[in-house]
């Protein structure tokens, strides 16, 4: 069984899909602690021949928090408005603007402040989009010591799903020893997103912005042909 452990982000790039599709079992971290400048609450769109940000706001609190304890700010509901107007007038002219920007409407007025039930139900309304049936599982339920670090805590959670595969994003090629999953019965891999261009308006092709942006320049066969284009080292 070929298992992939991501934290949740907001509204991702496509390789983050392409670990979904291929994987038999994903398990979503809601019990790591909420890491700033990362993926978990802002992505890249396309708006005037340039990638800008579009943010989630959070609550103040504490650093050390848990993703699954963090919230979305009590001005949240106005916010989400401004996110959807930016979309909206970045992409209303795209080829599957009218099919899309309904979903991102969906996601954005999901009614729950709570970050990770916010982020876990997005993912899910894109993966009934793209028609990806992998079984989700959150990282909590799992009956393991979820005190283990980084390698360690990968492991354990591939054992407790009697996972014999393991694959990570490319960028943790350097994070991880193939030899140390080896001699746990692991079989490591990382997933390099191979390199495609699609017609962004008139624009110069920006690559790895949220998949959105995929979404909104190419049909569901076009993004299914993309979700395979990938290496595994």
């Amino acid at each position: 069984m070929t298992a992939v452990i991501m934290q949740p982000y907001f509204l991702p790039y496509i390789g983050y899909f392409q670990m979904m599709k291929c994987a038999d079992v994903f398990v979503v971290y809601d019990n790591i602690q909420f890491s700033k400048g990362g993926w978990i609450n802002r992505n890249r769109i396309l708006s005037n021949g340039k990638d800008v940000f579009i943010t989630l706001p959070l609550k103040k609190d504490s650093d050390y928090l848990d993703i699954r304890e963090r919230s979305l700010s009590d001005t949240f509901q106005t916010e989400r408005e401004s996110i959807l107007r930016r979309i909206e007038g970045s992409y209303k002219k795209a080829p599957h603007f009218k099919n899309v920007f309904p979903i991102a409407e969906e996601i954005l007025r999901y009614n729950d402040a709570n970050l990770f039930k916010f982020l876990i139900n997005s993912i899910k309304t894109i993966n009934d989009y793209l028609m990806i049936d992998t079984k989700i599982i959150i990282s909590s339920s799992l009956d393991m010591d979820h005190s283990l670090k980084s390698e360690e805590r990968v492991i354990e959670t591939c054992k407790t799903l009697d996972a014999d595969n393991y694959i990570n994003p490319i960028g943790g090629l350097e994070l991880y020893s193939k030899d140390r999953f080896n001699d746990a019965g692991i079989n490591l891999t990382f997933l390099k997103t191979s390199d495609f261009i699609y017609n962004q308006f008139e624009n110069i092709f920006i690559p790895y912005l949220s998949i959105l942006d995929v979404m909104m320049f190419n049909d569901c066969d076009r993004i299914h042909e993309m979700l395979n284009k990938y290496s595994l080292l």
